[in-house]
């Protein structure tokens, strides 16, 4: 699974790789410990234009589809099983036109151990950025006025599948890693054969896994109030 990644770098030099037609303003300030219901930046090919526009947009983790009542849906459905969401009436309307990147740095996995769970960070090698395979929503708050420009929440979840190589000996899921050359793929949400993008997303993501690194950290991140670089230096212990 994924549940708590870092992004150490913001904007422009994050995705210049994907070549975004708009960054938005507000995006989130670097951070190296992001949970749930965090805002984080995410890239999308807006539908609101034509040909679409690729936007980089901060949005809140934990997908609220339309439907929902709450935003409180979203805590629950930070990832979402890639093999599984063509048929998951929470996920397949999004995956259909509304699927995104999630750029970040790393992120976090526990290793459960004789010694109890030990917190690993995952990374490119080259501390390259990493892009995620996503699906976003829109859902309208109803609490909130029409003029309310904060009426509208965007949404995103990352999806995972079942982990390969070096990482399956940490946790038996893993963010489902998209590279720069199926971004467009990925993105366009013209596409009509969405199984085909998504089976190709899931054979090529294998490759990707001996691009990465691990290291043993420290437990601190364990606390979703810590945050700084100091969160993905070597554990003492593990030196």
């Amino acid at each position: 699974m994924c549940g708590r990644f870092v992004v150490a770098r913001a904007g422009e030099e994050l995705v210049s790789v994907l070549r975004a037609d708009v960054i938005a303003d507000d995006l989130p300030a670097p951070s190296f410990n992001i949970a749930p219901t965090d805002r984080a930046a995410i890239v999308l090919d807006s539908v609101k234009s034509e040909p679409p526009l690729r936007r980089v947009e901060a949005a809140r983790w934990g997908l609220v589809p339309g439907w929902a009542k709450d935003l409180s849906i979203g805590a629950r459905a930070f990832n979402a099983r890639a093999e599984e969401v063509e048929q998951k009436p929470m996920f397949r309307n999004a995956l259909v036109s509304r699927r995104a990147i999630v750029p970040c740095t790393g992120w976090y996995e526990w290793k459960t151990g004789p010694a109890g769970k030990v917190p690993h960070y995952l990374h490119a090698a080259d501390d390259a950025p990493i892009f995620l395979a996503g699906l976003y929503e829109w859902w309208r708050d109803p609490g909130r006025a029409d003029e309310d420009p904060a009426r509208w929440v965007l949404s995103f979840t990352i999806l995972t599948r079942s982990s390969v190589g070096a990482l399956a000996d940490i946790h038996d899921r893993m963010p489902l890693m998209v590279d720069a050359d199926h971004a467009d793929a990925w993105l366009d949400p013209s596409t009509e054969n969405v199984g085909d993008v998504l089976d190709a997303a899931m054979d090529a993501a294998p490759s990707m896994v001996h691009t990465l690194d691990d290291r043993v950290i420290g437990s601190a991140v364990g606390n979703v109030r810590n945050n700084g670089p100091e969160l993905i230096q070597p554990a003492l212990d593990a030196a």
